[in-house]
């Protein structure tokens, strides 16, 4: 078992910018691909970025590219979304998740945690 634990979320203007945490407890955090999602008000849960062991293999969804940057720890067992020029739509619910492989799809996933809440005002 892998338990993920989000903060960093909370209420922030447009332009304005967040870091999110995913603090990871359990199973050795160096064998999972790490990675965040979010679920909008009404939307489907979608992919956000992943990121492998060594943090050298990195994807992030064009929607993102170029504003949110994912990272980790392994020495930490932390995760990190890095989320600059936010904007209303990226309003939603965050999730980190734990993966033995490199995932884009919600349905496959290995671990979740609970998710954490962004708001982007206007």
């Amino acid at each position: 078992q892998v338990q993920l634990v989000e903060s960093g979320g909370g209420l922030v203007q447009a332009g304005g910018s967040l870091r999110l945490s995913c603090a990871a407890s359990g199973r050795t955090f160096s064998n999972y691909y790490m990675g965040w999602f979010r679920q909008a008000p009404g939307k489907e849960r979608e992919f956000v970025a992943f990121i492998d062991w060594t943090g050298t293999f990195i994807v992030h969804a064009e929607s993102v590219q170029g504003r949110f940057t994912i990272s980790r720890d392994n020495a930490k067992n932390t995760v990190y979304l890095q989320m600059n020029s936010l904007k209303p739509d990226d309003t939603g619910v965050y999730y980190c998740a734990a993966d033995r492989n490199y995932r884009r799809s919600p349905q496959v996933i290995d671990y979740w945690g609970k998710g954490i809440l962004v708001t982007v005002s206007s």
